[in-house]
């Protein structure tokens, strides 16, 4: 590996309060904006960009598709390729972000703009993942003309409602030997991802005025025994998991509920709406079929007589996981150490991600990214600026290592 590679922090600095700026929540306009910013980015780099919008009704008609979780009018996908032929190395960052809860809550910043402070960067989306993607674009700022072989970077929208983006990327025939996701990763490279699935159960009651209870059925005590159901079908669940997963990486966790329409009424009806870890070698009907039976079996004569409504709206992420024996993860892991990084841990995420996606198709692929994805999501995200450079010299040494 080339032992000069010098990464340009004001640019990535630059790069990165620039996309913080696009307010990309999921099915927003920016969401599609911030991809015309990466194609002109791309471009400016001196790739081949391939920008186009997606067919939304066909990827929708599609078997396979994985879902989505919000309504988008539009959407636009974007890959840049260094030549012909098949790239030797994928690099993907997906440019959607989750909204930013309440803006007053975010300490002395707004989170559509770039806040630097004690070595971090914050702001909505620098952690999960637009510090990883602007890491990829220094990357290939770094290698400049120094490589033979080709490569591509893909930026995806949808990422976080069900991956529609990297599914329409890939039926448009983009492709590559490898593929390495700039998700955070807090230091470690990630080789296999749980799957996930979203539920929604309607529990139902008898309604009578409060001061009446006795003679009504809460649908909220109902629920109750529901979550007692789950609790235990996520213990049964995650017992034992095995390598390279630890600490409970499928769990079952509700969101949101609802339940009543007046303070004084016994609610009747009791929505709730949660997350479902998926197993590797699971399919998506055997893990539904074990949730069904699990709240079916509650022994309760009202739920009996009144089962639940399962339904299961939302994204759709199997498990995916590089395969045993592939070398992949080793040049990750090698490039990261020629980064200055230490030998990085090989571990197993409990969330979703595109990774299930490439590994379908057949591309071996691992995640390596700035941030800790505890800090994904969260008010005053965040991000280390020494972790955004480090990875940009991470992912430069493979570049080189695998295209030049």
């Amino acid at each position: 590996m080339d032992e000069s590679v010098e990464i340009d922090v004001d640019l990535i600095r630059r790069d990165l309060a620039q996309l913080v700026s696009y307010p990309s929540v999921g099915g927003s306009e920016a969401e599609s904006s911030v991809q015309r910013w990466c194609a002109a980015t791309l471009q400016g780099l001196g790739l081949d960009v391939d920008l186009w919008p997606l067919d939304l009704d066909a990827l929708r008609a599609d078997p396979d598709h994985p879902g989505e979780e919000v309504e988008r009018p539009e959407a636009w996908g974007c890959v840049g390729t260094s030549g012909a032929g098949v790239p030797q190395l994928i690099l993907n960052g997906h440019v959607d972000v989750v909204p930013p809860g309440d803006p007053d809550r975010w300490t002395g910043h707004d989170p559509w703009f770039l806040h630097e402070a004690d070595g971090h960067w914050f702001g909505r989306g620098v952690c999960d993942m637009k510090g990883g993607v602007v890491a990829i674009l220094a990357a290939v700022r770094a290698v400049g003309d120094q490589l033979t072989r080709p490569f591509a970077v893909h930026t995806v929208i949808g990422e976080e409602d069900g991956g529609l983006g990297t599914f329409a990327t890939l039926k448009r025939g983009h492709t590559g030997r490898a593929c390495l996701i700039a998700e955070p990763t807090a230091g470690q490279v990630v080789a296999a991802n749980a799957g996930s699935l979203t539920f929604r159960l309607q529990v139902r009651g008898r309604s009578t005025h409060g001061s009446m209870a006795g003679h009504g059925v809460s649908a909220l005590d109902a629920l109750e025994q529901v979550t007692a159901a789950l609790r235990d079908l996520d213990a049964r669940r995650n017992t034992a998991p095995p390598a390279p997963f630890s600490d409970r990486p499928w769990p079952i966790s509700i969101g949101i509920v609802r339940a009543g329409d007046w303070a004084s009424t016994v609610p009747d009806l009791a929505v709730a709406e949660g997350r479902y870890g998926v197993r590797p070698g699971e399919t998506f009907a055997e893990a539904m079929a074990e949730l069904e039976s699990a709240v079916a079996g509650i022994d309760d004569p009202w739920l009996r007589e009144h089962p639940v409504e399962i339904t299961w709206p939302g994204g759709r992420f199997a498990a995916g996981a590089l395969p045993e024996g592939d070398p992949f993860g080793t040049e990750v892991a090698a490039a990261v150490m020629a980064a200055g990084g230490c030998a990085p841990a090989f571990t197993g995420a409990p969330y979703g991600s595109d990774l299930r996606q490439y590994a379908a198709a057949g591309i071996p692929t691992v995640q390596y990214g700035p941030g800790d994805v505890a800090q994904a999501h969260a008010i005053d995200e965040r991000v280390s600026i020494a972790e955004v450079v480090r990875s940009a010299e991470a992912y430069a040494r493979l570049l080189l290592d695998r295209c030049g």
